[in-house]
């Protein structure tokens, strides 16, 4: 996948490069003008007119009764009406917590940004203004928060201090990467932690019934991300959020600007060419897991740096209450 993980040109002195936890505690504030309760105002992302919508929490069983006038003969129990020789129906109820699991990219790549913020700040935000809408929603709040070395898990659980939890856990990890980077003779001990490897531990805590939210630029997702994904989403609820900065689609090369990636400096070429086809390779990248998750029925969010994530959620998911 095409990636520039850092430039060499600075953010606007008001952008922001890293958050803090005092940044995602006022997030709750934001939480508001959404929902990702399965009921979706008509102009949603997730509204049933278009090719995903949320499925909505579980159903656990309450008791067997004998039938009444006007009950929904699909919840007869056949069994229990030939053993008890007169009509019976199960009876459910909604379940009253959901747990959301969110997968919160922190990774190299993540940290870029040319206006408002980097990705990784986006990606923080939107994670805490989801935790905090989920929380108040009466949901299960958990997430794994990931960078290159280390998967921070926090389990779902309806409790503020699990949120705070989960904040803290996403500060540490996106300040990490502002940090001064090891000096590259030092052997690392393992290779690099994958979107791919973060999706196994998500499949094996989201058994069912779970909303999972990936938050990340997808960088480094391939044919076994898409598999991965299938899995998750034959039980659970997925929404997938993509990241990206305006400047990582229209990009223009200048002599003195340099990229780096993986270890490796370039010079971005200074010729008319080169933004046309930095684009279209990402357009490519972009039009491609567009269609994927299309086909599995799953939405794919954008969410771009350079506008507020509260102003864009509110766009995208209808502005209701």
């Amino acid at each position: 996948m095409l990636s520039i993980a850092r430039f060499e040109r600075r953010l606007p002195m008001s952008a922001r490069v890293t958050v803090t936890f005092q940044d995602l505690l006022q997030c709750k504030a934001d939480a508001r003008g959404f929902s990702l309760l399965p009921r979706q105002p008509v102009g949603s992302l997730l509204a049933g007119r278009h090719a995903s919508r949320l499925r909505g929490r579980g159903l656990s069983f309450e008791e067997l009764r004998q039938y009444r006038q006007g009950d929904d003969i699909r919840q007869m129990d056949w069994k229990a009406t030939a053993r008890l020789r007169s009509p019976h129906i199960r009876v459910y109820s909604e379940e009253r917590e959901r747990p959301v699991l969110m997968l919160i990219d922190q990774r190299t790549p993540m940290f870029f940004g040319s206006q408002r913020a980097m990705k990784s700040v986006a990606a923080a935000e939107l994670a805490a203004m989801g935790a905090w809408r989920s929380l108040a929603s009466g949901d299960r709040v958990g997430g794994l928060v990931f960078n290159e070395t280390e998967i921070a898990e926090v389990r779902p659980h309806r409790s503020q201090t699990r949120v705070l939890h989960l904040l803290h856990q996403i500060v540490r990890l996106n300040q990490e990467l502002a940090a001064p980077s090891p000096s590259p003779t030092t052997p690392s001990a393992a290779a690099p932690i994958t979107l791919n490897q973060v999706l196994e531990n998500a499949s094996r805590i989201a058994r069912h019934d779970h909303l999972v939210i990936l938050i990340s630029d997808l960088d480094g997702a391939d044919e076994e991300t898409s598999r991965l994904v299938t899995r998750i989403a034959a039980h659970n609820d997925v929404l997938v959020t993509a990241v990206y900065d305006p400047l990582g689609i229209r990009l223009t090369g200048a002599p003195d600007m340099l990229a780096s990636h993986g270890g490796r400096t370039w010079e971005i070429p200074d010729h008319n060419s080169f933004p046309e086809d930095f684009q279209a390779a990402f357009g490519q990248v972009l039009s491609h897991w567009r269609s994927v998750f299309r086909s599995l029925q799953i939405p794919l969010m954008p969410l771009s740096t350079a506008t507020p994530v509260a102003e864009q959620i509110r766009v995208l998911f209808g502005n209701t209450a």
